[in-house]
């Protein structure tokens, strides 16, 4: 086994333990980082460890009101702090504005489609579903657009891994789902999506459709192993949307979004904070250089703030 000292010098580990919620989906992201570490490290064995989390075990409840998205990665961190795994691959939707001390992000991956979709066996797309159509979703932020753009709506709490949602929309509980376009994609559903939402009609969560890949900060040796596996501009357009979380508080309990593109060199930003029953939203856009991608998140948000969202927050509590 290698000492401490030779990992801090870099030294190449002789095999990486990958942890990783049990779900299909999560696996998937743990098997494809493990195919590209053996693709680029032959020498290497990659293993995958894999854990159920609180947010696995309690599937009764909302996030919101279990605490949050960050009930998904506590568990595999607590596995790479116990020295059981030395990293986590995360959908990076679910990791928390802040990462605890002693952790770091040593990579974020190219994104798959953002996309919000929308998946019925009766209905082409919102627009086609009649007043008072079921719609599925677990999520306050897409309740939110949905309850604003489409008030008619019935729109009820659905949780459970992708191939559960399917199963109850299939048994005929929901006219309509609203699920991420990547997770379905990744795992060969995406005969399923009816129809993509367009970021004007719901704008995506915050990094969603990227990988984030973790480990304990000072693992300058499993860091420079996973430098290769980074997508520069997914990373800056992660950076700017996880900014603009972080700066309005961002959590299960705050109905927001956001996305960052970059094109002809330029990062733009779209973004919005709004009450769960979607009577209020304020949203609003800007752009700067990518190398600049956390303060105009930062930017984006305060101008939201200016303009009615410090008002939604204190009320949301």
């Amino acid at each position: 086994m290698e000492s401490d000292s030779a990992i801090a010098r870099g030294a190449r580990p002789p095999k990486i333990v990958i942890a990783s919620r049990q779900s299909a989906l999560a696996q998937w992201q743990a098997r494809h980082v493990r195919s590209r570490l053996a693709a680029l490290y032959p020498g290497i064995a990659v293993e995958i460890l894999g854990m159920t989390t609180e947010g696995d075990r309690r599937l009764s409840a909302s996030l919101a009101a279990i605490g949050g998205k960050g009930l998904f990665v506590k568990e595999l961190e607590e596995a790479m702090a116990l020295g059981r795994a030395d990293m986590a691959v995360h959908s990076a939707k679910d990791v928390p504005a802040r990462i605890p001390e002693g952790f770091a992000l040593a990579a974020i991956m190219e994104r798959e489609d953002p996309r919000d979709a929308f998946v019925s066996v009766r209905y082409p797309g919102l627009a086609a579903l009649p007043a008072g159509a079921r719609v599925g979703t677990s999520s306050l932020r897409r309740q939110c657009q949905l309850a604003s753009r489409h008030p008619g709506l019935s729109i009820e709490a659905l949780r459970g891994n992708v191939d559960t949602r399917l199963r109850k929309l299939d048994d005929g509980r929901y006219d309509a789902i609203i699920l991420a376009a990547a997770g379905l994609k990744r795992l060969g559903l995406g005969h399923r999506i009816t129809a993509f939402l367009a970021p004007d009609e719901c704008l995506p969560a915050p990094a969603q459709g990227a990988l984030a890949l973790e480990c304990r900060a000072g693992r300058d040796d499993l860091a420079g192993l996973l430098a290769p596996l980074a997508h520069e501009p997914t990373a800056r357009c992660v950076a700017a949307e996880r900014a603009f979380s972080g700066a309005l508080a961002g959590s299960c309990n705050v109905p927001l979004g956001a996305l960052a593109e970059i094109s002809g060199g330029a990062l733009r930003l779209r973004g919005f904070v709004g009450t769960p029953d979607g009577a209020r939203i304020v949203s609003g856009a800007g752009s700067g250089v990518p190398a600049q991608a956390e303060a105009l998140g930062a930017r984006l948000a305060g101008e939201l703030k200016s303009r009615g969202a410090a008002e939604i927050l204190a009320a949301l509590g």
